[in-house]
């Protein structure tokens, strides 16, 4: 059995309407009318135990509204929806002690008291005996890489210590289920990775099931196998990554650097010519006239990369040559314009 299911879940805001003026501000006060506002549009998915699925889509897509209902927080206008066998708006304690939510632009922790004596509140809320509690405050600092910093006021710790400790605090009752919306938002790099490989290794050793929204597809691309893409409200894609960007990006990209120029169109029937190009000699780098470059990026469909790079090499002197993958931003971006996967 799934550990998340979701059928037609939608979600409708009414959004008071006022008009401008002292007529429209009497109005909105006594004869106050609504618009509806579809925040979610029948989504329908599952997810298994144990899964690290990424949820995408671009501001205001509805992904806040759907961790929303499935932690809870606020009803669904139609739909059904389940978790670990129990209705998330009944909010039982039961389900409650088996789901986290973590939020990277919300704390749950006491500002100015240090981490450690909020660790100790959760655990009070959840009944967790006190030698239990230290096992786990253990095995999480040393997954974490905290130990000293939690008996630090919070308001003294980095941007990336507060958001170890907030982990730690959404986990030190070892839940089932993980919702994480944004968990490394405003982290530097360094800190991105040390959340990341935290999330990869509490996986793989507790099995717990994640369900993660990033706008950083490093965190997607590192941690989820899955993704789901929602875009106005409705599910376009639930399948694999990698499948997804072989559908929207079936192009690869090629670069090439030569020993010497070699004029533009002498490149143009191997693939399409792509800026920015690094040019010397180029009397008009914008309209790519009859300019010689040394350096040129191509892009060439998959299917026909291996004879293309084979006659590049054959045909031209050149001195290095990469192939890559578009950025996954730009696929997902192109998921987001279309609107819809076929």
């Amino acid at each position: 059995m799934p550990i998340i299911t979701a059928q037609n879940l939608s979600k409708v805001y009414p959004v008071a309407v006022k008009d401008p003026g002292w007529s429209g501000t009497l109005n909105h006060l006594f004869r106050r009318t609504y618009r509806p506002i579809q925040a979610v549009a029948g989504v329908s998915f599952s997810i298994e135990a144990g899964e690290v699925v990424g949820f995408l889509g671009p501001n205001g897509a509805g992904k806040t509204t759907t961790l929303k209902m499935l932690t809870g927080l606020i009803y669904p206008s139609a739909g059904e929806v389940q978790v670990v066998g129990h209705v998330p708006f009944r909010r039982e304690a039961v389900f409650l002690q088996q789901i986290t939510l973590v939020m990277g632009q919300k704390q749950q922790l006491i500002w100015d008291l240090p981490a450690l004596d909020s660790l100790r509140i959760n655990a009070a809320v959840y009944a967790i005996p006190e030698q239990e509690f230290q096992r786990r405050l253990t095995e999480l600092s040393e997954l974490l890489g905290l130990d000293k910093q939690l008996t630090q006021p919070v308001r003294k710790l980095s941007l990336g210590e507060r958001m170890k400790a907030e982990l730690m605090a959404a986990l030190i009752h070892q839940p089932k289920v993980l919702f994480l919306d944004e968990p490394t938002l405003g982290l530097d790099v360094n800190a991105q990775v040390s959340v990341r490989q935290f999330l990869q290794a509490y996986n793989q050793r507790f099995g717990a099931t994640v369900l993660l929204t990033s706008h950083y597809m490093a965190d997607i691309t590192a941690l989820c196998k899955r993704v789901m893409v929602i875009d106005a409200g409705r599910l376009v894609y639930d399948g694999h990554l990698q499948d997804l960007l072989e559908r929207f990006a079936p192009y690869r990209e090629v670069t090439i650097e030569f020993a010497s120029p070699y004029p533009f169109e002498q490149l143009t029937p191997y693939g399409e010519l792509c800026p920015p190009l690094a040019t010397r000699g180029l009397a008009d780098p914008a309209g790519l006239t009859d300019g010689l470059t040394h350096s040129a990026r191509l892009l060439i469909h998959r299917a026909d990369l291996t004879a293309r790079v084979s006659q590049l090499l054959s045909r031209f002197d050149v001195t290095d040559l990469k192939i890559t993958d578009p950025p996954v931003e730009e696929v997902i971006g192109r998921v987001f314009q279309t609107g819809f996967v076929g």
